[in-house]
């Protein structure tokens, strides 16, 4: 049996290490970063994709980087790239 270890969403990182520990709702958080509310529900759902917009928004009210909350969803995004794209039958270029 293999346990492999998928990165969490950017929306489970905010609402797990951020809104819960801090007692705020995505309402509140949204109004504080200027944006939407619907657009911090649907990333905490993980209905949507975090933006360079947001997570810099995010790092500035939070004192991280964009770069932290653009890794978690590039790490999101590839974990599930791997699990849906077959690339078995691409033959590897030899180096020059």
């Amino acid at each position: 049996m293999s346990l492999v270890s998928h990165p969490s969403h950017p929306g489970e990182v905010l609402q797990e290490l951020y809104l819960i520990p801090l007692g705020l709702t995505s309402y509140m958080l949204a109004k504080r970063i200027h944006v939407p509310r619907t657009r911090i529900e649907r990333l905490v759902k993980g209905d949507t994709t975090l933006t360079a917009d947001t997570a810099m928004r995010l790092a500035k009210v939070f004192g991280t980087t964009a770069e932290y909350w653009m890794n978690l969803q590039r790490a999101w995004d590839l974990a599930r790239a791997k699990e849906h794209i077959d690339v078995s039958d691409i033959e590897p270029l030899a180096a020059a």
